[in-house]
């Protein structure tokens, strides 16, 4: 499977984007939006392209031609504020979708964030715009024609990957490491239990490919 990764220099972006590249079963490209992150890929043997979320659908398109499937692991970061989140998280991801359709990829997979579909978990939220901004992103996203995958991760860690997590439609709260979630987008790709379906994701006791079967 052609592979897009969109938000590749983004922390799981990047682990995504290596997962890809040493898989057998994909090849990827990875959309920045710096060149200096362009060279950076192509220096290592990945084909990278030059896109912004902020731009237009057309422009983004461009990145998608030819691909299979498109990641969008993209965020506007904690140090910005509500207005980056409004045009990178929601209306980025939404461009990314219109984008996939015109240009026939139609495996999308998302990252989203822990219990996105519920608002009463997050109505108290210091990160509530963020939360709003992935609800909405995840509501287009089911109402499009697209074959996708909503993955919620809990907390996220900086440690290394356990391989072992829990999956379901609501989760009690909890973590998990960025190497754990990146396995789980890359698996997702080709499982059929993950097909037009959204999950949470923590840090579990059954191996990753058990707990993607698994899902109902």
């Amino acid at each position: 499977m052609k592979v897009l990764v969109i938000g590749a220099n983004g922390q799981i972006g990047k682990r995504i984007v290596h997962l890809l590249q040493d898989s057998d079963q994909h090849t990827v490209r990875a959309m920045v939006r710096k060149e200096e992150q362009q060279q950076a890929f192509s220096a290592s043997g990945v084909e990278a392209v030059l896109a912004n979320l902020e731009g237009s659908v057309e422009g983004i398109k461009e990145a998608v031609k030819g691909m299979d499937a498109v990641i969008f692991t993209a965020g506007s970061g904690g140090s910005t504020g509500s207005d980056k989140t409004l045009l990178i998280d929601l209306d980025g991801a939404v461009k990314a979708m219109e984008a996939a359709e015109e240009a026939g990829a139609n495996r999308f997979v998302i990252v989203s964030a822990f219990q996105a579909h519920h608002r009463e978990s997050w109505d108290d939220s210091p990160i509530k715009p963020y939360m709003v901004a992935k609800h909405y992103a995840d509501r287009m996203l089911e109402s499009s024609n697209l074959n996708y995958t909503i993955v919620r991760p809990g907390g996220l860690l900086n440690e290394p990957a356990t391989g072992k997590v829990k999956a379901a439609e609501n989760l009690e709260r909890g973590s998990i490491p960025r190497e754990d979630v990146a396995q789980v987008v890359v698996d997702s790709l080709t499982a059929e239990s993950t097909y037009r379906k959204g999950f949470d994701l923590i840090t579990g006791d059954v191996s990753i490919s058990e707990a993607i079967k698994a899902l109902k």
